[in-house]
């Protein structure tokens, strides 16, 4: 951020959106755009995308807009995508394989090196083009491969104390898709993904517009 202050998880939650938009413009060969136009296209006011944006540095110019290549580019290099990561699974059953398998990881820099399960039927198969290890050997493999994110798909009871063992092997960013919060050490960083929270929230705003139609049948 260019004046040392935090940036707010909103702000943050939003530069994925940016950089999605962005690289969708550059396919459409489309190099220069307002904020005004940008809006339009992502659902968010003209002002919030400047706010937003302003955290980071000056990037547009009035009267001529944004540089989509540009900004692309900037944008990238605050989420880090400028480089690569290596990302290790622990929990190699059906969603595990589902994030292995998908394209869309390694076309962004974020490429599965290992995957490890404690399941005798699935350990010695392959996943993609990875041999799932038996969970044993985490460690190990840890202590002598280069391991940026740890990728965790684990019941509950069982996520924390494998966390603990990735954590304390050296692994400093874990990707967490159980419903327990990990108690581990402040400088490991966590990103929680908690797909039956994202689903209540649907079901949430489904209810609520439902209530908002009968109040509306209901005046008139």
């Amino acid at each position: 951020m260019k004046d040392g202050r935090k940036i707010s998880t909103a702000v943050i939650r939003r530069l994925p959106r940016y950089y999605r938009y962005l690289g969708d413009l550059l396919d459409k060969d489309i190099t220069r755009i307002s904020s005004k136009d940008l809006s339009q296209r992502m659902g968010i006011t003209a002002s919030q995308i400047r706010q937003d944006l302003n955290h980071f540095g000056c990037f547009g110019q009035q009267g001529y807009g944004y540089n989509v290549e540009l900004l692309y580019q900037e944008v990238k290099h605050i989420l880090g995508l400028d480089r690569s990561y290596n990302v290790i699974l622990v929990g190699a059953g059906n969603f595990g394989q589902v994030l292995i398998n998908n394209q869309n990881f390694a076309k962004r820099g974020f490429d599965f090196v290992a995957a490890f399960d404690n399941n005798p039927d699935v350990v010695g198969t392959n996943v993609g083009n990875i041999k799932v290890m038996d969970v044993a050997k985490l460690t190990d493999y840890i202590s002598k491969n280069r391991v940026d994110i740890a990728a965790l798909t684990l019941p509950s009871g069982v996520v924390q104390d494998v966390s603990k063992i990735v954590a304390d092997a050296g692994v400093k960013g874990i990707w967490n898709f159980s419903h327990d919060d990990l108690r581990l050490p402040h400088d490991v960083i966590v990103e929680n993904v908690r797909l039956t929270d994202s689903i209540m929230t649907l079901s949430y705003k489904i209810s609520e517009d439902e209530i908002l139609r009968r109040a509306v049948r209901d005046v008139w």
